[in-house]
């Protein structure tokens, strides 16, 4: 049964022409009740006809992801571990601040890139997740913050688990729900797409909506960014600026450049100049984000006085860097971190299961 989170505005129109018999005018109506009332319960719906409400519920699933655990972070970062319909896990992350709540959505279960900073990247790739799946996760979290009484989500982040690029249809397809003024209607500027820098894909960007593009870039050396993303090694700094002059880019809009600070590794003077060197200064935002952390790492954040030179030095050059605060570091904040540990608990339940029912074969077991 194929869910209504997988369809955009002119597919359920579609649909609902050619699949149900019905007018246009029904599309209107499913997105007012599904997107804008968040009411599931088709039995409710009496504006619209007792047939198309019959046959709405026996062609459309309309079920959502499973909350399995939340963690709420000092400062007030909300992670969710989400289970999905074939009981695979992913993340996502509500994180707080003055003016706006961003839920960071994942495209991926695991991922295939393989950065040696990132903690998804051990995982691996297990499947790409559906355009359901993604909407699934504003959905389910969003209905989630109002039973809180809690402020809603303002804005979304490609920022999870996975590379959003990768799984390019279904995640293109999810922000045109996303931004659809008759569903969700949420603004272009909330929504930033961000990729490790496949090449491919970046050159298919004037085709995807509008929305913000933050490219994770984390060296301006090919040496340095070749050994922290392998990606590199295919698409060198070279190609991928030449993917990135052929994104349009509406006016006053600058592509946000994302580097993950790291001691003794990315920044010192001679990454300093890299940088200044490479960037646009009228079209570039550079977000430093310190490193965070997490047990298996070898990677080391670099200290304080060091990330404020590195910024300070990025505006005295005439382009503009921000620093990221860090959220949500009690909550294990490292990006699949939290879905690694719960896997090991899992997988340690099925062996034990196995071991026990294989006793059991054998008359062993008492």
């Amino acid at each position: 049964m194929q869910s209504i989170f997988d369809f955009n505005f002119q597919e359920f129109t579609d649909f609902s022409v050619n699949e149900l018999g019905a007018s246009k005018f029904l599309a209107s109506q499913v997105f007012d009740w599904v997107y804008r009332k968040k009411n599931f319960d088709v039995s409710t719906w009496l504006n619209v006809s007792k047939i198309n409400r019959e046959k709405l519920q026996n062609l459309l699933d309309f079920s959502l992801p499973e909350v399995i655990w939340v963690g709420e972070s000092k400062d007030g970062t909300r992670k969710f571990l989400l289970r999905m319909g074939d009981n695979e896990s992913i993340e996502c992350v509500v994180i707080p601040s003055k003016e706006r709540r961003t839920l960071c959505v994942s495209s991926q279960v695991g991922c295939a890139i393989g950065c040696t900073f990132c903690h998804t990247g051990t995982q691996g790739l297990t499947r790409h997740l559906k355009t359901s799946e993604i909407i699934g996760q504003y959905m389910k979290i969003s209905l989630w913050l109002e039973s809180k009484d809690a402020l809603p989500i303002s804005n979304i982040v490609y920022m999870g688990q996975g590379e959003p690029l990768h799984n390019y249809e279904k995640v293109k397809k999810s922000a045109e729900i996303f931004l659809e003024p008759k569903g969700l209607g949420l603004g272009q500027r909330r929504i930033t797409l961000s990729t490790s820098g496949l090449v491919p894909k970046i050159e298919k960007l004037f085709d995807f909506p509008p929305v913000n593009i933050a490219i994770s870039l984390h060296s301006a050396r090919n040496d340095i960014r070749s050994e922290l993303m392998p990606i590199n090694k295919v698409y060198d700094l070279e190609r991928l600026f030449k993917a990135i002059k052929s994104i349009p880019l509406k006016a006053s809009r600058r592509i946000t450049y994302e580097y993950i600070l790291i001691k003794d590794l990315n920044d010192t003077k001679e990454d300093l100049r890299a940088l200044i060197n490479l960037l646009d200064r009228r079209e570039s935002k550079v977000n430093i984000i310190p490193f965070n952390e997490y047990p298996e790492s070898t990677f080391k954040r670099p200290s304080d006085a060091t990330i404020k030179w590195f910024n300070e030095s990025l505006n005295e050059s005439g382009l503009t860097s921000t620093i990221r605060v860090s959220k949500g570091d009690d909550i294990l904040a490292a990006c699949g971190q939290l879905k690694s540990e719960h896997e090991k608990k899992n997988l340690w339940s099925a062996d034990k299961k196995r071991e026990i029912e294989n006793l059991k074969s054998q008359h062993v077991y008492r």
